[in-house]
């Protein structure tokens, strides 16, 4: 048997963030934010505003940081025992809102360790003490709509993405007035981003034909919008609010593959952005899956109108097209041109290559892969040298 499991409310369109009035009736709520953006923007307010006319007292807790620590979390979950709130409302971009829904958990469990936690589908039941408000600033990380959080060990400059579908959230906002603030960089890798978890998820041993129309209509908006949405198109990014979410919906369930995995060890140890780490990789991740599912790749292309008569043809048409998508985003293709140092990958690329293999998301991937196997993946992404085994 299998799950397919979303928010239970999603409110979208310019404006949204007002349909926290349907909220009357809670007492309290806990704002978990990055803080600086969200406040100059006025948003932050306006969610604190809608919360007051509803009779909801509010606290905030801002300053999550990119990449939220587990020290940050625990921070923040000692913030709302102390607070009590009977919601947690979450606004920004995939780093507080992950951050939010890590303090959720030691917020209703005080005694839990991040140990206890960290292994996929091992959180006990929440919403006893609160439910989960999501409102994402970028369009990327869909964790609005997910069963993921990453939290990053900064001890030994890992990520950890959690995963249970208890931290999925109760309701997501997508107010379409919100993304229109983001820098381009920041819409180019979240864009990225977006678009990895829509293919992953469209080729994952986990999806179904519930996961596989969401994701390629997610991949389908995301070619029409990505590049229009980084040269400043407000429509375009309205667009791409609701592309990212559709690809979350599709990942959060289908789950994802080694893009991910690769990306979550490689981002930490290299201090580049997730978003941009998926861009380097996904091109590189194909060519090695479709040794296994080379006809998903093929109909990915097709749907997209791309050319090519073969399977084969098809995929690299994909692949080609990846690669031109990032070229137009001003994002450089391998580890190299993005500052990694041959000598720093030949110090870490064997205790990458052991975590990725361990990373949750290789558990999906279309085709096994092994410690060998991952370092040939990895230097292909920092050479730029076509994935051929």
């Amino acid at each position: 048997m299998a799950r397919f499991t979303l928010p239970r409310d999603l409110y979208y369109g310019p404006g949204a963030i007002d349909e926290l009035k349907n909220l009357k009736g809670h007492k309290k709520a806990i704002i978990v934010t990055g803080g600086s953006s969200m406040k100059r923007g006025g948003f932050l307010q306006k969610v604190e505003d809608v919360l007051h006319s509803v009779d909801i007292e509010t606290q905030l807790f801002e300053g999550v940081e990119p990449d939220p620590s587990i020290e940050t979390v625990f921070k923040g979950a000692k913030a709302m025992q102390e607070f009590e709130p009977d919601i947690i409302v979450s606004i920004g971009g995939g780093s507080p809102i992950d951050a939010a829904k890590a303090m959720w958990v030691f917020y209703e469990y005080p005694d839990k360790t991040f140990e206890d936690i960290k292994d996929p589908f091992t959180m006990p039941k929440l919403r006893t003490k609160a439910i989960f408000v999501a409102i994402p600033s970028t369009s990327g990380t869909a964790t609005e709509v997910t069963a993921f959080s990453v939290i990053t060990d900064y001890s030994n400059n890992v990520k950890y993405p959690l995963a249970d579908f208890e931290i999925t959230p109760d309701v997501a906002i997508l107010d379409t007035d919100i993304p229109l603030t983001m820098p381009k960089k920041l819409t180019a890798h979240t864009g990225m981003d977006a678009l990895t978890h829509a293919i992953e998820a469209y080729v994952a041993t986990a999806r179904s034909p519930f996961s596989d129309p969401l994701a390629l209509q997610a991949i389908s908006d995301i070619y029409d919008s990505l590049v229009d949405s980084y040269n400043g198109s407000e429509e375009a990014r309205g667009k791409m609010h609701m592309a990212q979410c559709l690809a979350g919906m599709a990942f959060s369930n289908a789950l994802l593959g080694i893009a991910h995995s690769i990306a979550h060890k490689t981002g930490a140890e290299f201090d580049i952005p997730h978003g941009c780490c998926n861009a380097i990789l996904l091109p590189f991740v194909i060519q090695y899956n479709s040794k296994v599912c080379m006809e998903r790749y093929a109909q990915i292309a097709r749907y997209l109108g791309l050319p090519g008569y073969t399977d084969k043809q098809l995929t690299d048409s994909l692949v080609a097209s990846i690669k031109e998508l990032n070229k137009k985003l001003d994002i450089k293709q391998t580890y190299t041109e993005n500052g990694v140092t041959k000598e720093h990958l030949e110090q870490k690329i064997d205790f990458i290559a052991e975590q990725a293999v361990g990373d949750p998301c290789t558990a999906s991937n279309p085709r096994p892969i092994d410690v060998e196997n991952m370092k040939k993946v990895i230097t292909c992404a920092f050479t730029g040298e076509d994935v051929t085994f």
